[in-house]
Formats: C-alpha cells, structure tokens, sequence
C-alpha cells in the first residue's frame, strides 16, 4: 500500500511581500537615477582615428594648429570588473572601434562581439575606470563624450623614422664643424669610461632605432567638436600617421588629478576648466549627440588680441 504525503505550503508574510515590493520600486528609482560625475570619477576613453592636421582662428584673429581625430564606430564591448589580490578592485571598460568583415575576424572575437551585440571590429582597447564609471554593453561613444574647453591625453604609436644618429636621436650638438675635426662633424664623441668601469652604462644615449614607439601627448585643449561627423578638434599635434588609431581620454594631470586636488581644498570653482560646467556622465553617447548642436565650439582662452600693441 502507497503512502502520499503532501506538503502544504505556508503563503508568505505581508511583511515579506512589502519588503520585495519596497526592494523593486527602489531598485527601479535607481536604475532611473542620471549619473553625475564627481571630481574623484574616471571616465572611459575612445578610441578615434587621426585625420590630418589643420588650422583655425580664434574671435581675436590669431591662427592656431589643430589635429582632427574622427569617432569610427566606437562601440562598448565588454565592463570589466575584478578583485586583486591585495582585495581592490580593479574596473574597466572595453571599447572598440572601426568595423571589419566577419570573414577577416577570429571565432573568439566574433563570438565575443556577438555576445556584446556588436558588428566585429578592428580594434579593442580597455580603458581603467571608476566603480561609477561603467558604460551600458553596446552603447555608441560620440564626439559629444568630450566637451569644448576641456584637456585630454592622446596615446598612439609615433612615427618610424629608422636608424638615426644621435644629433636627431637625441639633439647632441655635434663635434666642431671646422678646427681638429675630420670627418667626424656629427660624431657622438666618447661613449666609454677609463678602464674601470670599462664598459658603456646602460642607457647611454647612442644612435639607434628612433620613433616607433607607444607616446602619450599630455594636456591638449580640446577646441570644438562636431556631432554630425564625430570629430574632435584638438589644438597641437599628435602622434601617429594619418588614419592612424589613437586613445583620447581625459588628461591625468589637468583633468582628473587637478579636479580632485582642488575639491579637497574646497576650490570649488576652479574643480573643472574655465567654460566647463560638467561632463558627460558615464560618458557621451550618440543619442546625447542628438540633443546637442551639430558644432560646438569652445571660447578662446586668449584674453587679449596679439594684434594690438600693449601699452
């Protein structure tokens, strides 16, 4: 003879059932809540193609370089969020830029680009952020991501330019182009030592290889920008050749350090620069790019004309 046993399950307390329904409308508010940076936020970077070179001109006249660097398809990949072994944290967010042909991209990485619903692409940079800082998977960075005023670095490669000596290497003076020298004007000159240590230092400034190499360009001023083709206009050179991948992110030492440091001290007014209110936050996506102009352009920090003799 079978025995049936049947288990009667007790309804949930009200007082539970409040506290999930409590839980859920928070979780909502939250989700809803617009991010806001704070001086002690990082934001991502993108990664954006140099253009060329260019020149514009200030409301006073004066003529100024600038380097156009263009948004291709900058895209987030991936959100990165690991525990070191001393129990930080360690957050970041992978972008990727300039779309490709499936058939020229690995498995891995068209496994990887369709689980971020994103086309593949040529590039993918991870860029170190705050806890705060994470952008949606998926989300398309905009030229909008930097506003006019403001500074940033600019990581890329820089040019080869092949064995070169140690006048262009490292701007030696040379030998003496006339009296005692033979065929030695642009001669390094004694590398060695006496007989102890009788050998070269290590590093020692020699001809070599030049350029070629990983360069950040600190501090460039970001003068305008333009939402419709996604180009941002920085006064200065960068590294790189043309149509050449370079990083663009807030600059470390104008930015983010001096933005800290002056909260701390209560600087309140001086946290971001002169004409910028705040910045996009995670970051400038293109729909933010739709609410804006299509070209925005920063004022001059030139405060009087060069054109006029001062008295």
């Amino acid at each position: 003879m079978f025995r049936v046993r049947v288990r009667v399950h007790a309804p949930r307390s009200l007082s539970y059932t409040c506290r999930a329904i409590h839980q859920s409308v928070i979780a909502h508010a939250e989700a809803e809540t617009v991010a806001k940076w704070t001086p002690k936020s990082i934001r991502t970077g993108v990664i954006a193609r140099k253009r060329g070179m260019t020149a514009m001109w200030d409301e006073h006249g004066a003529r100024f370089p600038v380097t156009v660097l263009q948004l291709e398809s900058c895209q987030v990949t991936a959100n990165i969020a690991t525990v070191r072994k001393d129990n930080s944290e360690y957050h970041a967010v992978q972008v990727a830029a300039s779309d490709r042909p499936p058939k020229t991209t690995t498995k891995q990485m068209i496994g990887h680009f369709k689980k971020a619903n994103v086309p593949p692409k040529r590039v993918v940079k991870e860029f170190p952020v705050t806890a705060d800082a994470h952008v949606p998977v998926g989300a398309t960075l905009s030229a909008a991501h930097f506003v006019p005023g403001q500074f940033v670095d600019v990581v890329a490669n820089s040019i080869g330019k092949g064995f070169q000596g140690t006048m262009k290497r490292w701007n030696f003076k040379g030998l003496r182009a006339s009296h005692g020298v033979s065929v030695s004007h642009r001669s390094a000159g004694a590398t060695g030592a006496h007989q102890d240590p009788g050998r070269i230092w290590p590093g020692k400034k020699m001809a070599g290889r030049m350029g070629g190499k990983r360069v950040t360009t600190q501090n460039l001023h970001v003068v305008r920008i333009d939402n419709t083709l996604n180009l941002v206009f920085v006064r200065g050179c960068v590294p790189g050749y043309d149509d050449a991948h370079v990083l663009v992110r807030d600059a470390k030492k104008k930015m983010v350090a001096l933005a800290e440091h002056n909260q701390a001290k209560g600087l309140y007014e001086n946290v971001l620069p002169n004409g910028v209110l705040d910045l996009p936050f995670p970051a400038g996506t293109e729909e933010l790019a739709k609410t804006l102009p299509p070209v925005i352009v920063a004022p001059s920090r030139r405060t009087t004309s060069p054109f006029i003799p001062r008295e």
